[in-house]
């Protein structure tokens, strides 16, 4: 991945972008100098210079990842950004690094790559390289009536359960649509989400299937990350000798998701640094001379562990994790998942779990016809028939965040279902506690409407759209009750929910 990037000019060959080599005597009149540029004359071209480094994935055991140092140059500026993963090809060389020499004894030379074409891994999978079986095949699968609960069934497929989570995490890689009123107010598109749970319950593991599935993803954990690694750092430019903006996380993760593991062990102060990153979407730095904006247009996956280890139901969401309500307001949707006891579930999950162990075979060993593929049962061959292929799930959700853009009109939903609504989640939350609602989570039921619609690749925003988003938002705010007002809580909202039988 390239981490870090600067950009400056320089001329003649690379080897010498450290220092300028003066000729000895002049060609013309045998003269020993002393000799001076001539800009005029000059040639300039573009150049830059990026550390590449190596993906954690492909270290060898024990190590840490290696970095390179690689030369871009003309046309090949500002190709790859930080963060990204990309294939170089280059021609290996070396420099004469005359400060090592001076300092050992003896010349010592620096290598590094001058690169001649850069390719993004993310390329493969972007809407612009999709080719037209792609989009057909894409295409055919949103034709299909049930193929929002078959994107839900294909997120996670090895984790058994948990669906209000695997919707969540659905509609958090499609994302919304950002509203830019008049290059004034800008309201973001991208969808935040909390899972809150005890031990065991495959937080993680949500987590890790997010970073492999969304087109840019950054993942980090909530002790190793602090303030500055989130958010943006200063530091001194090797080349140049100044002072440089390097981007934390979040910046890294722009127009991506950015993954948060741990996120209760984080420090108070590096917590309050994503305040305005995850709702103007925007990190302001002010640090030694340098006064500017940057974009971190991401969406936050967090996970966090309850105070104790375990979740507790005799108590409110706010009541079991230390996160201040400023932070809490800030995510769409907080997702409770609880290891309850249940014997029928139990059963259900150990016969999973020794299914896909089974199931799983090393693809070598299965090429080179050492083992077979055991034999799937009836309702599991039934069950990986609505499973899309991760491959076009990939390509599915690229297409769906780049080409559709669902609107919101006038006729197609119930606004005074949603006012309502509005009014009654805010007195309950005035009386019982649990979550504090706010106007934020009124934009979060229009995100989430149009993040479903995304889904099927609508154009416009339906009724039913609008009917997930209120499910799955009073899903979120019912279970960070207390278990006592659960039951009372749905039958107070269950005029708001509409099931597809109503429709039909």
């Amino acid at each position: 991945n390239s981490n870090s990037s600067s950009a400056g000019t320089g001329g003649g060959d690379p080897d010498a972008a450290a220092a300028l080599h003066q000729p000895s005597t002049c060609p013309s009149c045998d003269g020993n100098g002393p000799f001076r540029i001539n800009t005029t004359r000059t040639e300039y071209r573009n150049y830059q210079k990026v550390n590449l480094q190596e993906t954690p994935g492909s270290v060898p055991p024990g190590r840490v990842p290696r970095t390179k140092e690689v030369i871009f140059t003309n046309d090949l500026i500002d190709v790859a950004r930080p963060g990204e993963e990309v294939e170089i090809t280059g021609i290996y060389a070396h420099s004469y690094d005359y400060n090592l020499t001076q300092k050992s004894g003896f010349p010592v030379f620096s290598t590094f790559i001058h690169a001649n074409h850069v390719r993004r891994k993310e390329d493969a999978s972007a809407s612009a390289n999709l080719t037209e079986g792609d989009k057909a095949q894409i295409l055919e699968l949103a034709r299909d009536p049930k193929i929002g609960e078959r994107i839900i069934a294909s997120i996670a497929p090895s984790i058994y359960g948990h669906r209000h989570v695997k919707m969540a995490l659905a509609m958090s890689l499609f994302g919304a649509v950002p509203k830019n009123i008049d290059d004034k107010h800008r309201i973001r598109g991208d969808i935040n989400v909390l899972l809150l749970g005890d031990p065991g319950t495959a937080k993680s593991q949500m987590l890790k299937y997010a970073e492999h599935t969304a087109p840019r993803a950054v993942y980090s954990t909530g002790k190793g990350a602090s303030a500055v690694g989130l958010t943006a750092s200063v530091h001194k430019d090797p080349v140049t000798r100044e002072w440089t903006l390097e981007g934390g996380a979040l910046v890294l993760a722009d127009r991506g998701v950015c993954l948060i593991d741990e996120f209760d062990k984080m420090n108070e102060q590096d917590r309050t640094s994503i305040h305005e990153a995850m709702e103007q979407q925007t990190i302001s730095v002010s640090k030694a001379g340098i006064v500017t904006s940057l974009q971190a247009r991401c969406s936050v996956l967090a996970a966090a562990n309850p105070i104790g280890g375990r979740y507790d139901s005799s108590c409110t969401f706010a009541e079991n994790v230390e996160l201040t309500d400023p932070i809490l307001q800030r995510f769409d949707l907080l997702c409770v998942m609880q290891d309850t006891v249940d014997p029928v579930a139990d059963e259900r999950l150990a016969k999973f779990v020794t299914g896909s162990h089974m199931r799983s075979v090393a693809t070598s060993e299965l090429t080179r016809g050492l083992v077979v593929m055991p034999e799937e049962k009836q309702d599991e061959q039934h069950r990986t028939d609505l499973l899309i292929p991760q491959g076009l799930l990939r390509k599915y959700i690229q297409y769906a965040r780049t080409n559709v853009k669902p609107v919101l009109r006038e006729n197609t939903f119930d606004k005074e279902k949603i006012a309502s609504l509005y009014v009654a989640l805010r007195r309950e939350s005035q009386t019982l506690g649990g979550v504090p609602i706010a106007v934020r989570h009124i934009e979060s039921i229009m995100r989430l409407s149009e993040s479903h619609a995304k889904m099927h690749l609508r154009e416009y925003v339906r009724e039913d759209d609008m009917d997930a988003s209120i499910g799955i938002m009073l899903h979120s705010f019912i279970t960070a009750q207390k278990f006592s007002v659960r039951r009372q809580l749905q039958r107070s909202f269950a005029k708001f929910l509409s099931s597809g039988e109503d429709r039909e």
